[in-house]
């Protein structure tokens, strides 16, 4: 379904000499229509001058950044990065300066999905009217006091640490925003806003809306500047996490297919994976002939609200990603359906690649050549990048979820356990990933920046390191048939308790700038390894032209950290041993 809005505003100077209060609105740019709409007002300070000028920018930095965040953010984390930016830079001009200068109040909405977002500072106001009922979103950050209630309490620009308040809500068709600034909410009643703004037995268009509150409040004697946003919701975009997440837990999860079994159109050809969480199964559309990945939860997680609740995580995730860079790379979601049937269960549908996994390539050739290897390397780090861009950490980097296509496309496969920001709160604290190719953090073996003594700590959660070092692990594995810690099984813990062996002391074939590129990515010290795709990427396109030096090995000590204590006691065991042979058999 369109998300379709429509926006009114009129910015006036009323009776005052300038104008400082300011708004502005931007809609989607195409391709990006999932992050929705974002409105401003602002009304400067006039104390200490410049306040008009603050307002500007602020409104202005907002409204024009807001779609250059990524896509995964929670639209809080969005808003409050760019105005916390703006702040920054505010506070930056006002130090030792009395009265501060350029402070100015803020209110903004974000409509997105079917949701909205106000993020508040300040005296200017956010109304929502709704099937007759106005109600005030904001709170006025102003002395409670009748003579000072001009005073603000909070501004942008006004202290280093701004606070802003935060309100969302659900949307529904029919809803109207009115955001004004204290010349007109000023000398307006809530009964004279929503006659103004939604006239009984009329629908008047936002901007006629607009007009009419500012008219009404410079007839009321407004002597300050008069700015009116009035936004109309007349159509609901597609289902934002939110949403998904609440037609996972709703709909029944479907009982275990056979070969031949239809669901909604589409009939099973072949079940490909079941790990005893998920099944895999590829389906046909009989009318079109089209293959696709249809993926759901084992029958025996059906009441399983968590996993209902990751696997919403993972279609928001899928979705969100085909309008980013990194979609050629990654295997779209349909989202509704192809065939345009309703969803009757709980399930994700996917396109099919013909091709095979690097894992399915290892088994059948045992090991990569260098030249392959490398490539597919640097293809996975060029997505790697672009997610980790996307704050999108994938978790489970390993042969298994490389799939090379026929196509000639390696595509990154699984966000099934990806993490960002907005997944479950289960999720996260879960262990997630393939034990073997998990960093040493994750299972609390933490060392000390610079080659220090190694620690038993607490698990540190998975970053973008963790997907490198997975990688890492991955190509030590293409190029060798070998894991550079051993296997680590399920129900086991991760030990990293010696160096890996360098790749060309397996397979001849590794050039040595290779095996220091390798070495340098599954280090056991984190602070040695690749911080960032990047840097993992360029050592590999530089190859032999500037390699890289070998990592430093790993003191004894630092591989295992008991080993003093082994040392001393070999040493108590040998001098008791000479001690019985001396009383024994030395003569007295």
């Amino acid at each position: 379904m369109a998300f379709h809005i429509d926006i009114g505003f009129v910015c006036q100077t009323g009776r005052k000499d300038r104008n400082e209060d300011f708004c502005a609105a931007m809609l989607p740019p195409a391709g990006q229509e999932d992050m929705g709409s974002i409105v401003a007002i602002a009304d400067g300070v006039s104390t200490g001058g410049m306040g008009g000028e603050a307002a500007q920018t602020t409104v202005t930095s907002l409204v024009r950044s807001y779609h250059d965040t990524p896509e995964t953010w929670d639209t809080t984390v969005a808003l409050d990065r760019i105005i916390g930016a703006q702040n920054a830079w505010l506070t930056g001009t006002n130090h030792r300066r009395q009265p501060a200068m350029g402070l100015t109040t803020l209110t903004a909405l974000v409509l997105r999905g079917q949701s909205y977002t106000v993020a508040h500072v300040g005296d200017s106001r956010c109304y929502l009217l709704r099937e007759g009922q106005t109600l005030l979103l904001t709170h006025d950050h102003t002395v409670n006091h009748p003579d000072m209630r001009h005073q603000l309490l909070r501004a942008v620009g006004l202290e280093d640490h701004l606070v802003v308040d935060y309100l969302q809500g659900d949307l529904q068709v029919g809803d109207t925003f009115v955001m004004l600034t204290d010349g007109v909410h000023g000398k307006l009643s809530e009964r004279q806003l929503a006659e103004c703004a939604a006239p009984a037995g009329q629908a008047p268009g936002a901007q006629p809306a607009a007009e009419r509150l500012v008219a009404q409040a410079l007839a009321a004697g407004s002597d300050d500047n008069v700015t009116a946003m009035v936004v109309r919701v007349l159509d609901l975009q597609g289902p934002n996490l939110q949403d998904a997440d609440r037609a996972a837990q709703s709909l029944p999860v479907p009982a275990k297919l056979k070969v031949g079994e239809s669901i909604d159109g589409f009939t099973v050809t072949a079940t490909v994976a079941d790990n005893g969480i998920n099944l895999l199964y590829q389906v046909r559309d009989p009318k079109s002939q089209t293959l696709y990945a249809l993926k759901t939860l084992h029958p025996a997680r059906a009441h399983d609200q968590d996993e209902r609740a990751m696997l919403a995580h993972e279609a928001w995730l899928a979705k969100r990603m085909m309008s980013s860079r990194a979609a050629g790379h990654l295997v779209a979601i349909h989202d509704p359906l192809p065939n345009r049937q309703p969803r009757s269960a709980c399930y994700l549908l996917y396109d099919w690649h013909s091709g095979e996994t690097l894992q399915q390539l290892l088994d059948r050739q045992q090991k990569l050549g260098p030249v392959q290897a490398v490539s597919a390397a640097m293809q996975t780090l060029r997505v790697l990048g672009l997610l980790h861009r996307q704050g999108v950490i994938h978790r489970d980097i390993k042969p298994a979820n490389l799939h090379q296509g026929d196509d000639g496309v390696l595509r990154v496969l699984d966000l099934g356990v990806a993490l960002t920001g907005r997944e479950p709160e289960s999720m996260r604290r879960l262990h997630a990933g393939t034990p073997s190719f998990v960093n040493p953090e994750q299972w609390g073996h933490n060392s000390k920046a610079g080659g220090g003594s190694a620690t038993e700590g607490e698990p540190e959660l998975p970053d973008a390191q963790s997907d490198l070092f997975a990688l890492g692990v991955t190509l030590y594995q293409l190029l060798t048939a070998r894991l550079p810690y051993g296997e680590v099984l399920p129900y086991q813990v991760g030990r990293y308790y010696r160096d890996p062996t360098p790749p060309s002391r397996h397979n001849p074939e590794v050039p040595i700038w290779l095996d220091h590129v390798v070495q340098k990515a599954v280090a056991r010290d984190k602070s040695q390894r690749f911080e960032t795709a990047e840097e993992f990427l360029l050592a590999l396109e530089r190859g032999a032209s500037r390699p890289l030096t070998v990592p430093p090995a790993s003191a004894l000590l630092q591989r295992d950290p008991t080993m003093l204590w082994k040392l001393l006691l070999g040493l108590s065991a040998l001098f008791n041993l000479l001690l019985v042979y001396w009383l024994l058999f030395l003569p007295k």
